[in-house]
């Protein structure tokens, strides 16, 4: 138990050490003023508080062995959990678009990725997350349980407080299947059309330097996909046989623990622009 808590709060830590970095960095750097950056910083803030929303709850439980979760914690972590997935699910969304018009249409690019509609994006990804989180809260706070009820999981999933509910869960799946259907799968597929797209053109490019270059600047953006949708993918659309699904558990650490430790570090080690805009400002400091 105190290795396990020790790894998680180191895990945290560097969570909120990265992610807190990168927007700084963002915001103080006339360097990374772009579209792709301004999408960056968004989702530095998106996995802060995703991480936040799980990490200290399952540290407690940790190492304190409490392990229970009040209603309204739990309905709290649906709403918040549900309203930052989502968000991330379109940000990413909008930076493959990004990466998509930034390769395939590179003298558009400064009309199609206007401040403007950068800002629209961003705040729209927003207003879908909190649709999503409202439905689900609100579908979910329709439903009983048994007070001895038993999640095998370190917070509120959804999928498996519906299994749990001792009433009707007909509107609660029904809210979860339109979420799934209306944004889950829209998002995912601008995600492939867009490197579809991006794939076929740098593979149309002649020059072997070319090819580097363009794929460069996707590489560290396909990492942070496959890190989210992955487990996503693994937990949510591989069907069980039953509710105690041990595999789960590691799924669920690396989407909400892991991979927003992982987002920024991902982004800055792999990118030059950032290692160039950090050099500027210890030498400002």
């Amino acid at each position: 138990q105190v290795t396990l808590f020790l790894l998680f709060l180191l895990t945290y830590l560097v969570t909120i050490l990265g992610n807190l970095g990168m927007i700084t960095l963002i915001r103080a750097s006339a360097l990374l003023h772009s579209p792709m950056y301004y999408f960056l910083g968004n989702l530095a803030f998106v996995n802060l508080f995703t991480s936040t929303t799980i990490t200290p709850r399952m540290l407690a439980g940790v190492l304190l062995g409490k392990k229970g979760i009040t209603y309204a914690g739990c309905m709290a972590q649906i709403f918040t959990f549900g309203l930052f997935l989502v968000t991330e699910c379109f940000l990413l969304a909008a930076m493959a678009y990004d990466r998509f018009v930034a390769i395939c249409h590179p003298l558009l690019y400064p009309l199609v990725m206007s401040p403007e509609r950068c800002s629209r994006l961003v705040t729209g990804s927003y207003l879908l997350g909190l649709t999503n989180g409202v439905g689900q809260t609100f579908g979910m706070s329709s439903l009983f349980f048994c007070r001895s009820s038993t999640i095998d999981l370190f917070f509120c999933d959804i999928s498996m407080l519906i299994s749990l509910s001792s009433s009707d869960t007909t509107l609660s799946v029904l809210i979860l299947r339109i979420s799934s259907s209306l944004l889950g799968v829209p998002s995912l597929l601008v995600v492939l059309v867009s490197y579809v797209a991006i794939i076929s053109r740098i593979l149309s490019i002649s020059s072997a330097e070319g090819k580097r270059k363009a794929l460069s600047t996707c590489a560290s953006h396909l990492a942070a996909l496959s890190t989210f949708y992955g487990p996503l993918i693994f937990m949510y659309l591989i069907p069980r046989a039953d509710t105690s699904r041990g595999g789960d558990k590691w799924a669920a650490v690396l989407y909400t623990v892991v991979t927003p430790m992982l987002n920024p570090w991902i982004y800055s080690l792999r990118n030059r622009e950032v290692k160039e805009a950090w050099r500027r400002l210890r030498k400002i400091k």
